[in-house]
């Protein structure tokens, strides 16, 4: 590695925030590829007998102090006479054993082989006892398991969607720069014509054009496509610009005498001399593609049943009273805040490590 490499890479691994954001997304990146084997029920396992339960605390001693391991009280249901709701209570009598490695819900891991070994869960039938980490919604299934494949949609959503607009931007914005003219003029009035729209309606205008008969994953990679098609004008100006400089140097001259065309001195000579750009651009691109997500999929126009994302979850929140009477179903929401922050530090860490007139030292 040269010195320039060494110099970002040292400047990268001091910032601070950044690297607490890389660690949060490394760990939520684990969570997403080991989500059905740590989730303890299938996402979309329902339970008649929980609806609405809070979550349930796990306890290691029981009433008479004794320890007994990590267990969790089996919930009985009351109904007030005066207000009719429904509330849960721990019936201290029947204790459950929380355990490790226990079989439940059969699932496909990573799609190559099914099994139904869970990290943790109980042992007993759904209908006596379930643990509830963040508590269950109004069908009775439980939010941590739901959390957890949620993860899989708005955290690849982000990644995928981001990946596919820096590359149409970066092509576009190159083409653009390096031909100029009527290309030029072309390109920059149609980014002009569909940046004059406001984000949010046009999000909902492409993601109202899927059909609501296509099937989970097909939904899945329309949202994709709808954010990458939204999400690439403000790159393409900036590597316009960026082009627009390089394509004096003698590099690109040099290329143009060989008799290289112009469509490979954009990519092989052009795009490689914006990746520094590029890759910071992706990840303060990739937060602004999970909130795309999470905004349609909470209006309904994204991910739908039984399929599920942080988005969705957070679609049951949206009124007063279930705020009042269930405020867990608000935890998929601090997952997204997460999330974004932290590709927000990371993004903030990749750009002053790789700003040249910024010193290791001022990190």
């Amino acid at each position: 590695m040269n010195s320039t490499g060494k110099r970002i890479m040292k400047s990268f691994f001091r910032h601070k925030l950044g690297m607490i954001g890389l660690v949060i997304l490394i760990l939520m990146y684990l969570m997403v590829l080991m989500a059905d084997f740590i989730s303890p029920y299938n996402y979309a396992t329902t339970s008649s007998g929980y609806v609405n339960a809070p979550p349930t605390k796990i306890h290691f001693f029981d009433e008479s102090g004794k320890f007994r391991g990590p267990f969790i009280y089996a919930l009985k249901k009351s109904r007030d006479p005066v207000t009719y709701m429904l509330s849960f209570t721990e019936d201290k009598s029947r204790i459950v054993p929380v355990k490790f490695f226990v079989k439940g819900d059969e699932y496909s891991f990573w799609g190559i082989w099914k099994t139904n070994i869970h990290l943790f869960g109980v042992e007993e039938p759904s209908s006596s006892a379930m643990l509830l980490l963040f508590g269950a919604d109004r069908f009775g299934r439980d939010l941590f398991s739901r959390t957890m494949a949620g993860s899989k949609v708005s955290m690849t959503v982000g990644l995928i969607g981001t990946f596919i607009s820096v590359v149409i931007g970066a092509i576009i914005g190159a083409l653009s720069g390096f031909y100029g003219g009527w290309i030029d003029i072309l390109l920059q009035r149609f980014i002009e014509l569909l940046r004059s729209f406001p984000r949010i309606p046009l999000w909902l205008a492409f993601a109202t054009i899927l059909p609501p008969n296509w099937p989970s994953t097909w939904v899945y990679m329309g949202i994709v496509a709808v954010l990458s098609l939204i999400g690439w004008m403000g790159i393409a100006r900036v590597v316009r610009g960026m082009v627009l400089s390089l394509r004096e140097k003698d590099f690109v001259l040099a290329a143009k005498i060989s008799g290289v065309s112009g469509y490979k001195i954009v990519i092989k000579h052009l795009i490689p001399n914006t990746l520094s750009y590029l890759i910071v651009v992706t990840t303060l691109s990739i937060p602004g593609m999970i909130l795309g997500e999470s905004s349609i999929s909470f209006l309904g126009l994204g991910i739908k049943e039984p399929m599920t994302s942080w988005g969705l979850l957070l679609k049951q929140a949206q009124s007063l009273s279930a705020l009042q009477t269930t405020p867990w179903l608000v935890i998929p929401g601090i997952f997204i805040m997460l999330a974004v922050l932290s590709f927000n530090f990371v993004g903030d860490a990749l750009r002053d490590a790789v700003d040249p007139y910024r010193t290791v030292d001022k990190l």
